[in-house]
């Protein structure tokens, strides 16, 4: 009885861990056995020194797996259809470890003063990663959970990672608790939904709506689309993110504004497919709405971090133009995803490198988070300066910057999903965002520095590093662009 039960289990295994299966895991085993690492090295007093070495490497591994997978043939979905590691996962993966990099880059000297248990830190971070990439190739409401729950349980501890401090602590809990809200909206939606249809995989939910009309399903899609749009930041979901992206340490704030989004986004775009038509002109008037709050709020902040929150909030609005986009018209699945893609790379970069940067002016105290406080700074630190009007300026869409063929493309889609309307207003609110942007580089170059505060000095070999590379990868994206999109479609 023994050697039967055996027998079958293996059979059982070998029935659902195929070749295809193990390469479509590949990355997320990847990743597993980066933290397993990661814990020995910590248990092990020896190898603590190797940690930033494994981290690093394990990330690098990782690019190099999903780049193996673009370049192949295009996988088919596993588990019974629950998970997908297609070309366009793939490449979210890349987009979200490049997230998790930067912020790791960023937070190598942050913490000094704190004594915070970096092993702890580095371990979350990476096990962010593998929710994201669980997100992005999701086909399955549970699937999509454990992957949301991978990537949120990390982020909480995280935001409230300077435990001495009070704005962190409570930048933590909040996240937590509205956190855990957006989560009970998703499972109450998933829950009826399923009553209403039988299947939590994607495409048995799509065929069933397809027939008669499903009240209960729709209210489940309803709540589940109103998670999404909490991870997003979209209106009128967006209220958490100025205090948590304030009192978070700015290297998590990174990592939220970035990778969380670009995770939301992914699946979002497989999740419009089970949407039906009619709701493309409400997702078209929460994008305006989001964008207006997002650019109205921070046009009257004083604290750059507060302000770039306001400006990740408007950005949101702006990929939403994307998902209206593929709900109003299924065909530009494709297009739209290609967009969404080159878009979120290129916020990656320039407003991690952005978010990075004022984590550098943080160690010579907060007070140079605001922005009266930035006068002058490029006769002080002309690097700084010019580096950080480089991601302000791609961030408000100027050509040859990567932020400007993001919204070219975003923009593109809507119009090709006849959003006309919807897509001037985007236009418009783009142009309003130019001014808060600007305000901080007029405050650079053209104000004298504050008599009453000593100039920013400290020297931080990873965050100039950091920074560096995302400069080179905005002028990139936006110079060359053909090499990105050319190698991912």
């Amino acid at each position: 009885m023994s050697l039967l039960m055996t027998q079958d289990l293996h059979e059982l295994v070998d029935k659902i861990f195929t070749p295809q299966a193990w390469r479509s895991l590949s990355p997320l085993i990847t990743l597993t056995g980066g933290v397993l690492l990661l814990l020995v090295c910590e248990i092990v007093d020896r190898l603590r020194r190797l940690r930033p070495f494994l981290f690093a490497g394990t990330i690098l591994a990782a690019m190099f797996v999903n780049r193996q997978l673009i370049a192949g043939e295009e996988l088919e979905a596993v588990f019974g259809g629950t998970y997908i590691a297609d070309h366009a996962t793939a490449a979210w993966s890349i987009v979200f470890l490049a997230s998790v990099l930067i912020a790791w880059l960023f937070a190598r000297k942050y913490y000094q003063a704190s004594h915070a248990f970096l092993g702890e830190h580095d371990i979350l971070l990476l096990t962010t990663a593998i929710g994201m990439t669980m997100m992005a190739g999701s086909l399955d409401l549970i699937t999509f959970f454990i992957g949301l729950e991978l990537l949120s349980i990390p982020l909480y501890c995280l935001a409230a990672f300077r435990r001495r401090r009070n704005d962190s602590i409570e930048a933590g809990i909040k996240y937590f608790v509205l956190g855990a809200f957006g989560v009970a909206l998703f499972l109450y939606g998933a829950a009826l939904t399923y009553v209403a249809t039988g299947h939590l995989d994607l495409a048995g939910i799509a065929l069933k709506l397809s027939g008669p009309s499903q009240p209960l399903a729709y209210a489940g899609l309803a709540l589940m689309t109103a998670s999404l749009l909490f991870k997003l930041s979209v209106f009128p979901f967006h209220l958490w993110v100025p205090d948590v992206y304030q009192g978070a340490p700015t290297p998590v704030t990174v990592l939220m504004a970035t990778g969380t989004k670009a995770a939301a986004v992914a699946f979002l775009l497989r999740f419009a497919t089970v949407l039906p038509e009619s709701t493309a002109p409400i997702l078209a008037l929460l994008a305006v709405l989001t964008m207006a709050a997002g650019n109205l709020g921070a046009l009257v902040q004083g604290d750059l971090k507060r302000m770039l929150a306001y400006s990740g909030i408007a950005h949101a609005g702006t990929v939403m133009l994307v998902a209206a986009g593929v709900v109003a018209n299924p065909a530009l699945m494709e297009q739209g995803t290609q967009a969404a893609l080159f878009y979120m790379a290129a916020y990656v970069f320039t407003a991690g490198g952005a978010f990075g940067l004022i984590s550098w002016l943080e160690a010579d105290g907060e007070v140079f988070t605001r922005i009266s406080s930035l006068r002058g700074l490029a006769r002080t630190r002309p690097w700084v300066a010019g580096t950080l009007s480089l991601f302000l300026l791609s961030l408000g869409g100027i050509p040859a910057t990567g932020g400007f063929l993001g919204k070219w493309l975003v923009f593109s889609v809507a119009i090709e999903a006849d959003l006309i309307v919807i897509t001037i207003l985007g236009v418009l609110m783009s142009v309003i965002a130019l001014g808060y942007y600007l305000r901080v580089i007029v405050a650079m170059y053209m104000e004298p520095a504050p008599e009453e505060l000593a100039p920013p000095v400290s020297q931080q070999g990873w965050a100039t590093l950091a920074a560096s590379f995302c400069a080179g990868m905005v002028l990139a994206l936006g110079v060359l662009p053909g090499a990105f999109l050319g190698t991912y479609f």
